[in-house]
């Protein structure tokens, strides 16, 4: 009978996201001259707006969940990147810096309380409820950008290719790409 690892479904959401981000921001590089800019309806009205969010947000609990202190200064500046050819590079290396986390936790870090500066107050919150938030909040964003390049140039990629084995099929080239095995996802 294998142990159930309570880890396990995270460090898959953790590699999920990364994965996921890498075919998006790929796709956003597809698009045209200002279409990146432009304005669109969704929560955040841009396509750029959006990305940023995702960002800023990634920094603010990652840190939190490393043990940091940068609270509200991850939104300091609403729209820190211009470009995708900015955004991307620090989006790939906060996604590597969660998968990181990911890889290191135990039973016990995950229900350990985890105390994030909103400026003027703290949110005590556990682990395991703040990963989820953050993997909800990342994917209903990503979502977003998903129906916006279906109003651009750009046909929005599959982004749910990821959990499962028998999806490995679709995945291969990312994989290796990233430096990871699918033995790494699948444990």
């Amino acid at each position: 009978m294998t142990v159930f690892d309570p880890c396990r479904v995270f460090r898959k959401l953790a590699y999920n996201n990364a994965l996921a981000n890498v075919r998006l921001l790929d796709a956003c590089l597809r698009l045209q001259p200002g279409e990146f800019e432009a304005h669109r309806t969704s929560f955040f009205p841009s396509i750029k707006m959006t990305l940023n969010h995702i960002i800023t947000v990634d920094w603010f609990y990652v840190d939190g969940l490393e043990g940091g202190s940068l609270g509200p200064d991850a939104w300091k500046i609403e729209e820190p990147f211009d470009t995708l050819e900015a955004l991307i590079p620090e989006q790939r290396t906060v996604d590597a810096r969660l998968v990181a986390l990911c890889e290191a936790l135990t039973p016990e870090t995950l229900a350990a309380t985890i105390r994030l500066d909103r400026g003027g107050r703290f949110q005590e919150e556990r682990a395991d409820d703040i990963l989820s938030h953050l993997f909800q909040h990342q994917t209903h964003h990503r979502g977003q950008v998903h129906a916006m390049l279906a109003e651009s140039s750009v046909r929005p990629p599959q982004l749910d290719e990821f959990i499962v084995n028998d999806d490995a099929r679709f995945r291969g080239d990312e994989i290796a790409a990233l430096g990871w095995s699918e033995e790494k996802l699948m444990r």
